[in-house]
């Protein structure tokens, strides 16, 4: 524990010049007192470290000493620091083994990268979950991370939505996609994915993971996705929209659905544009057509638009009706 603090006194001085003992405390979370401490440790093994009194005082390194990471261009340290994803790190229980390892590289980059690099976690912030989503809870996270990094098989529950079934799982890989994480596991010998949010339990055991050595998470995972997008329900849908308020539709079926969809000809009396949008999930589709609001109207199916038209009349219906217990 010691040892790893020293390493960090030693990169947070390569990194930001001269501290104050209290600075240092505060941030290796350790009295001031322990501070002065290490300090004399690593002065004691040779480190050219010094603290100097007085008002403008405090720790430093002699100028020039410091490590350097060789063959790192400017670019590959950039994309480095843009890769860190603070959030997902630590839902894996890897936030402060992150923030540790992106200091010890900043500490050790040459001052021209270190600045850029630094420039880039100050500029730019990737969020991987989207628009009005609340980050879904994922309990197990950690422990079937752990069971992949092992290679170590585990048993869980898992809930189908109708039932919870306990599944015996040898782990693969984790996959964040769009703010959800997925499991990847051979069950029966067959690899499956499983939402990690359903994974109600966790329980290691003592058998590992006999894991097939032509299998690459990336790849499975492009041809898994791309399996499902391509046999996923679909059905076509003719609206006319306000070309004015494109935005609601985008907000009700999502933008690539409107990028893709084909534009109709048609000499709409209110000039509002016909596209055929071609949607996953049939039985969600008028709901989310009704999120668009008066903004857009269903041509066609016939079908679609009956339904939208009775949700609408039962929501109607609904706010007519006196407030419930008034």
């Amino acid at each position: 524990m010691r040892a790893s603090r020293l390493v960090s006194l030693l990169l947070l001085l390569q990194t930001r010049g001269q501290m104050t003992a209290a600075e240092l405390a505060r941030e290796l979370e350790i009295s001031i007192r322990t501070v002065h401490r290490d300090v004399d440790a690593l002065a004691e093994s040779g480190v050219p470290i010094y603290a100097e009194r007085g008002l403008r005082g405090g720790i430093r390194l002699v100028d020039g000493y410091r490590t350097r990471l060789t063959g790192l261009t400017a670019d590959e340290a950039e994309a480095l620091f843009l890769s860190g994803l603070p959030g997902p790190a630590a839902e894996l229980g890897l936030g402060t083994v992150v923030a540790a390892a992106r200091l010890k590289v900043l500490a050790a980059l040459p001052g021209e990268l270190r600045g850029r690099a630094t420039r880039l976690v100050e500029r730019f912030h990737l969020d991987a979950a989207g628009w009005f989503q609340a980050d879904e809870p994922v309990p197990g996270l950690a422990a079937l991370a752990d069971a992949v990094w092992n290679g170590q098989c585990i048993d869980i529950d898992y809930d189908r939505g109708q039932a919870v079934a306990t599944r015996r799982l040898a782990p693969l890989g984790l996959v964040l996609k769009a703010g959800v994480w997925y499991l990847v596991a051979l069950a029966d010998g067959q690899p499956r994915t499983y939402r990690v949010s359903r994974v109600r339990r966790v329980r290691p055991l003592d058998e590992r993971v006999a894991r097939p050595p032509d299998f690459d998470l990336g790849a499975f995972w492009a041809e898994s996705s791309a399996a499902y997008e391509r046999e996923a329900a679909r059905v076509d849908v003719t609206v006319r929209a306000d070309p004015e308020r494109l935005d609601h539709l985008r907000a009700a079926v999502g933008s690539r659905v409107v990028a893709a969809a084909e534009r109709l000809p048609a000499g709409d009396a209110e000039g509002w544009v016909h596209l055929r949008l071609r949607l996953d999930w049939p039985d969600e589709v008028p709901g989310r057509l009704l999120g668009a609001g008066a903004s857009i109207e269903v041509i066609e199916p016939v079908e679609i638009r009956d339904r939208v038209a009775r949700i609408a009349r039962r929501v109607a219906d609904r706010y007519e009706a006196a407030p419930a217990g008034l």
